[in-house]
């Protein structure tokens, strides 16, 4: 409240003493005032009254009115950190809140959001395109009848595979006379491609599928892969990776999907292919290109590492060389691939050849067909301007190895660092 006069009561807030002055003033004596009266003068504002009680009062509200002052500015302090609490409590909820969301769609990014594997999509899909009229009631069920015995099978159907691709490319290059110098080819592999199950996320499975169809060609793997003798299905290849994890191989990477890829769409990695495959005694490293080592973003020592690999051991004289090397694995953030040989062009620039999950079977198969023009290995070609991503990795295999190496990298793996280019 406002302080009031001493005299007459009425509030006078802050023009106290003009209020005092002006309405009172009869009561107050005046500084060297002649009339022989006793003078007091308040400390706090120098006014001087003629009466010690009036002083008192005048005194005691410069008090009231200094305590209520104080006691506003202490309020306003304590509002003020009120305010600023519920402020960054705000803040706070809001940023765990943004991060849950984040967090959910990464899990729904990489198929950790329990929303089903394999079989629920291939059903869902096929369901789809039924409602639209683009399949027939009869070939749905004869579909899913399919789909449900290669899943007890654990036995790919081979309705995405395209053979023959390799031959067909060495045939090509024999005549081709325009611009290659020399090609070198990895040994037969087969090409599949994601299907209605897996489209969006199975890109990894598939290229692990290229891989073993090449190795099962070469009887040098026999031996590692006799339990292994036909392309397994993408829910076997989640059950056999899990099972590489229970024989502890990677257990941060395991720890990432909870221990659990069969019924999921996780997406997999150089991590889970060189896990499995070394669970398999199929000796193999991880190459790291962990930054671009050329001009706009480019990664011409990934380029150089390639060509390193296929032409050792065939440097001969040919222009197109089908060596016996198995095709390469190759990831970035998203998508991964398979090398399947490398050219050298006249002028001495390297362009790659890739088989891509994301290739139908029928553009696969115009490659199949004699086409002098060379206009369908757009499919496959990628030179050093177009692989630009910021980091690269590979997962090449060089062997079979033996049980105590199997056990030596299965401990290794634990503490797994992958090899860095520069």
């Amino acid at each position: 409240a406002p302080p009031e006069c001493p005299f007459c009561g009425e509030a006078a807030g802050r023009e106290l003493e003009e209020h005092v002055r002006a309405r009172h003033g009869h009561l107050l004596g005046a500084p060297g005032a002649e009339n022989g009266e006793q003078l007091y003068e308040c400390p706090m504002c120098s006014l001087t009254c003629t009466n010690i009680e009036i002083l008192e009062e005048h005194v005691d509200l410069h008090l009231e009115e200094h305590n209520f002052s104080e006691g506003g500015n202490i309020r306003d302090l304590e509002l003020a950190q009120q305010l600023q609490t519920e402020e960054d409590e705000r803040q706070r909820s809001e940023e765990e809140k943004r991060e849950r969301e984040e967090f959910k769609k990464l899990q729904r990014q990489y198929g950790l959001d329990n929303s089903g594997g394999f079989k629920q999509q291939f059903l869902k899909n096929m369901e789809r395109e039924v409602d639209r009229g683009r399949m027939q009631p009869f070939e749905y069920h004869k579909r899913k009848a399919d789909m449900m015995e290669s899943l007890a099978s654990g036995i790919d159907d081979g309705k995405t595979k395209t053979s023959g691709v390799i031959e067909a490319l060495c045939k090509y290059y024999q005549n081709e006379n325009k611009d290659v110098r020399r090609v070198w080819l990895s040994a037969g592999v087969d090409h599949f491609h994601s299907s209605l199950g897996d489209r969006g996320w199975g890109c990894g499975y598939r290229n692990f599928q290229m891989l073993l169809s090449s190795l099962l060609q070469n009887s040098f793997y026999n031996d590692c892969l006799r339990d292994t003798t036909l392309i397994p299905s993408i829910p076997k290849i989640q059950s056999m990776i899990e099972d590489a994890w229970r024989e502890g191989f990677d257990p941060h990477g395991a720890s990432h999907f909870n221990n659990r890829l069969h019924g999921s769409k996780a997406w997999i990695g150089a991590c889970e292919i060189y896990s499995l495959l070394t669970s398999l005694r199929i000796k193999c490293q991880i190459i790291d290109f962990h930054k671009p080592t050329g001009p706009m973003g480019t990664h011409p020592r990934l380029f150089e590492w390639i060509l390193h690999y296929y032409s050792t051991d065939n440097e001969g004289g040919a222009k197109v060389v089908c060596t016996s090397k198995p095709p390469i694995y190759l990831q970035h953030q998203g998508h991964s691939r398979t090398i399947v040989g490398i050219e050298e062009k006249k002028n001495k620039s390297l362009c790659l050849l890739l088989f891509d999950p994301g290739c139908s079977s029928q553009q696969m198969q115009k490659l199949l067909k004699q086409n002098n023009d060379g206009s369908g290995l757009k499919l496959l070609r990628k030179f050093v301007g177009s692989l630009k991503e910021k980091q690269y990795q590979i997962v090449a295999i060089d062997g079979v190895l033996s049980l105590e190496e199997k056990a030596a990298r299965c401990h290794a793996s634990q503490v797994l660092t992958s090899e860095k280019i520069p």
